[in-house]
């Protein structure tokens, strides 16, 4: 058969040790060429890319040439790779040998053109930048090069136009984490300490995380947790629920935290800014938590306290009323009236006083003054002038018991009125920072998701 005595032909005096040129100063030209078929993987922490690629090889053996009408017309074979001559061509970034299938044959033309086709599951050290996390672009270095020829004995270069191999999706899989963007290509001589060059032919393989599923199960449930805290703000500051609600929060996105500590990429090189994120979240909570307790302090148990200093009254009761629009000035500047008539109670007490009948400590001298009064009489009055005198001390008591109250219970309106605009004022500060906040990262985000 034509194909046995063609392989017969070309392989029978053939010596695949050397390089296959008649005459040394000859340069083997190898033109290479690379298809992305998918992502398999991407460790950020190990720094390391797995890509399954269908790569090509084309050179010229001059030692396997033939004329196609002596062996039936055939202008091409395919013989085994064991047999012939075979490029060093290797990826400097390999870290790992992958489980890439062995193709045992290569194509070569009745020219002399070899052509070597195989797939390659090829695991590359790359450095990953993941400080945008999960809106990160990536751009993967796979450089082909010769291990052992210098420039002058093999050459690389492209087999198709590199506008052709940008954007050739033709075989990937774009249906993972990753998508493709385009691979570039670029050729450049490399040379150590002043020894011979090395051709060298560098593929940029960019691809692109989608980002949904990051931002389903991170960045939404965080960003409801931090708008239940600011809700949260509209519960009354004097009602214990707030703190307690607050501290809920706090635990559960600590628990949030704990869950998807795994999902985050750990490098030992920088944090992501999601991880930042998610610390400076923490800290909102945190200072929303301390700002409520020490509103509800404020609030509670001012019995103890003494009035609202002036100073203070002038600031949150005026100024501030006015800088944050409250509607209830008047009911905050009637807090400044005084919450005890003096002069009434003074009034109060001469009538009570005058109310009280003359009482004779002697009784010589209330004898000698009635002059007909006995004294039987005058015993029972001096009974009742001293219950008189009992009920009148009970009474007073009474009556200052209630008129200090009176004064606790309005101490206690002045610190809640102060309370309740001070927590309006730390509660639109707090809000403006989660605004800043939000605002400065959706739009850095932004900008590099359409970069």
């Amino acid at each position: 058969p034509a194909l046995r005595r063609l392989a017969h032909h070309l392989l029978a005096h053939y010596q695949k040790g050397t390089r296959p040129v008649r005459d040394w100063r000859t340069t083997t030209n190898v033109a290479i060429d690379l298809m992305v078929y998918a992502i398999l993987s991407v460790d950020e922490k190990n720094q390391v890319l797995t890509t399954y690629i269908w790569y090509r090889q084309h050179w010229t053996d001059e030692f396997l040439k033939w004329d196609p009408d002596h062996f039936d017309n055939l202008t091409q074979i395919s013989l085994p790779v064991e047999s012939i001559w075979v490029p060093d061509i290797l990826i400097n970034e390999f870290v790992d040998v992958g489980k890439s299938p062995n193709v045992p044959y290569v194509y070569v033309s009745h020219h002399g053109e070899v052509q070597n086709l195989k797939p390659i599951q090829v695991m590359t050290a790359c450095s990953l930048d993941i400080y945008n996390f999960p809106f990160d672009v990536q751009n993967c270095s796979l450089t082909f090069t010769s291990w052992l020829h210098h420039i002058r004995d093999i050459n690389l270069s492209l087999w198709r136009q590199p506008e052709l191999v940008k954007f050739d999706r033709s075989v990937f899989m774009n249906q993972g984490e990753w998508e493709l963007l385009y691979v570039l290509s670029h050729f450049q001589e490399f040379s150590v300490k002043s020894s011979d060059s090395y051709a060298e032919m560098k593929f940029y393989v960019v691809i692109r995380r989608r980002p949904l599923f990051y931002t389903v199960s991170l960045l939404l449930p965080s960003i409801f947790l931090m708008v239940m805290d600011i809700v949260g703000f509209y519960l009354p500051p004097h009602s214990g629920e707030r703190v307690s609600f607050k501290i809920t929060l706090l635990l559960g996105y600590s628990v949030f935290l704990i869950i998807v500590s795994d999902t985050l990429p750990a490098t030992a090189v920088g944090t992501p800014l999601i991880g930042i994120y998610f610390v400076v979240c923490m800290a909102l909570l945190v200072i929303s938590l301390t700002e409520t307790i020490l509103i509800v302090r404020l609030v509670h148990k001012q019995d103890l306290q003494p009035h609202v200093p002036e100073w203070m009254k002038h600031l949150l009761l005026e100024r501030a009323t006015i800088l944050l629009c409250i509607r209830d000035r008047k009911k905050f500047r009637q807090s400044r009236m005084p919450s005890v008539d003096t002069s009434r109670q003074v009034e109060n007490n001469d009538s009570t006083a005058k109310l009280a009948p003359y009482v004779c400590e002697d009784p010589r001298e209330c004898g000698a003054a009635g002059g007909t009064r006995s004294a039987l009489t005058f015993a029972g009055r001096m009974e009742g002038s001293a219950a008189l005198q009992e009920v009148l001390r009970e009474t007073t008591a009474i009556r200052q018991l209630l008129e200090k109250r009176e004064e606790f219970r309005d101490v206690a309106r002045e610190w809640l009125q102060v309370g309740y605009v001070l927590d309006v004022l730390l509660f639109r500060v707090y809000l403006a920072a989660v605004l800043a906040y939000s605002i400065t990262l959706g739009t850095l985000w932004s900008v590099w998701r359409d970069a």
